[in-house]
């Protein structure tokens, strides 16, 4: 039976959406796991996402997440932020209890609330009884990163148009890959 993780993200301008898929790549590296990118509904008439919208019936049948959001003021997105709030008859069910989480984020600038942007994030999935995943310090790359990269989720700075650096990617798919394994984990329990 395959373990399908669910990568949730908002993403305006690509940035997100790059580390996003560079998760997916860590779970799908994951023998008998399968990433799911979804995005939620736009609330501000911009264009829409690629890849399709994520349901309720999808995130109660997931075995993990992965969410991320751009920096908004240090905060996650209004349309993220949007999606938690109709999700209380999954909250009411406790159809997220003990599945494994975890968070990521983009900003334009190093300094620009990336850590309070993820620690936004993780208030709904802790409200859901998810179980939060960070990056741990035995991730040589966290301890040499100039750009993106925290022990509180994977981040990257766009402020340089080249994509994301090699750092960044190291660290946003090693996440995929330690939320894979916990997932399957848990799957099995």
């Amino acid at each position: 039976m395959i373990c399908q993780i669910i990568i949730l993200y908002y993403s305006r301008h690509g940035s997100t959406r790059s580390i996003a898929r560079q998760i997916a790549r860590g779970v799908e590296s994951t023998p008998n796991c399968e990433a799911v990118l979804r995005t939620v509904e736009e609330i501000s008439g911009a264009s829409p996402s690629p890849d399709p919208v994520v349901t309720l019936q999808e995130l109660k049948q997931c075995n993990g997440l992965a969410m991320g959001s751009p920096v908004w003021f240090g905060n996650m997105a209004a349309p993220l932020k949007h999606f938690w709030d109709q999700t209380t008859p999954i909250w009411v069910s406790g159809e997220l209890i003990d599945k494994p989480a975890c968070v990521f984020s983009s900003s334009s600038t190093l300094h620009g609330g990336q850590e309070a942007t993820l620690q936004s994030m993780m208030l709904p999935l802790l409200h859901h009884g998810m179980m939060i995943l960070g990056i741990p310090y035995s991730e040589p790359a966290l301890h040499t990163t100039s750009s993106g990269g925290t022990p509180y989720g994977a981040t990257s700075v766009s402020s340089s148009k080249t994509g994301l650096t090699a750092e960044e990617i190291e660290l946003a798919q090693q996440l995929g890959k330690r939320l894979a394994h916990a997932a399957l984990k848990m799957k099995d329990r």
